[in-house]
């Protein structure tokens, strides 16, 4: 939490100044594009190679049983956001997939739900908060976090940090945050191999920015976002 709350300080201090390439919904791109070059460096000396060293390290059955474990740890969450966005037949479908997983699955290693069809969702408290209307607002690229929204700030964490179930249980810092470790080292696995894609850029601040904005978009909308004029009045009244 304390990251996102400098962030988002150095953010409000850092005024709108335009840049050639201005967007509107990134009126804060110049001191974005500096905390994107800070966070390419981070990647590239920390995170890229952890996640190389990883990936070396562990049998691809291990990772994906890792992965799996704590997609499962969290999923209580999807659940929560289903039911907030009104989704109540999603959320008895993620309920039965969550606890088919944690039981027959072995605590989440496991997906034996994803064989018999129970697919799993992706919803948070970011599209919550977009599904009854309120407005993205700014681009901000925070600070080891990557890429979000005002409205995604809010919701990804803040509100998700609320239906996360490590924060009541009474936990050693230490293994709070080797949690944490391991999650950040999981998902940066995942991406190994799409730096190619972004070198290919002309732009890759402007590539990332508009992959994520419009990724947001189809979640909160569940593939069918309106009309590009609609997102303009959305952000007026958000």
């Amino acid at each position: 939490m304390r990251i996102q709350l400098i962030a988002v300080a150095g953010l409000l201090l850092a005024g709108c100044a335009h840049s050639p390439s201005y967007d509107p919904q990134d009126p804060l791109e110049p001191l974005n594009r500096k905390v994107y070059a800070f966070n390419m460096k981070v990647d590239r000396y920390v995170a890229k190679p952890l996640a190389e060293t990883y990936v070396a390290a562990t049998p691809p059955e291990v990772r994906t049983g890792i992965h799996n474990f704590l997609d499962n740890l969290v999923y209580i969450r999807v659940i929560a956001n289903d039911l907030l966005q009104a989704k109540f037949k999603q959320a008895g479908l993620d309920t039965t997939r969550f606890l088919m997983n944690t039981t027959f699955g072995l605590a989440g290693f496991l997906d034996p739900a994803t064989m018999v069809g129970l697919e799993r969702n992706n919803e948070d408290f970011g599209q919550t908060l977009g599904r009854w209307g309120v407005g993205q607002g700014w681009y901000l690229m925070l600070p080891f976090l990557g890429p979000s929204t005002n409205r995604d700030l809010v919701g990804n964490n803040v509100g998700d940090y609320f239906t996360n179930p490590l924060l009541y249980a009474d936990l050693h810092d230490r293994v709070e945050l080797g949690y944490q470790g391991v999650r950040l080292v999981d998902a940066r696995s995942g991406l190994l191999g799409s730096e190619s894609l972004l070198e290919q850029q002309l732009d890759p601040y402007v590539f990332v920015r508009g992959l994520y904005l419009q990724r947001r978009q189809n979640l909160v909308y569940d593939g069918n976002p309106p009309p590009e004029d609609d997102f303009d009045d959305e952000d007026d009244n958000g």
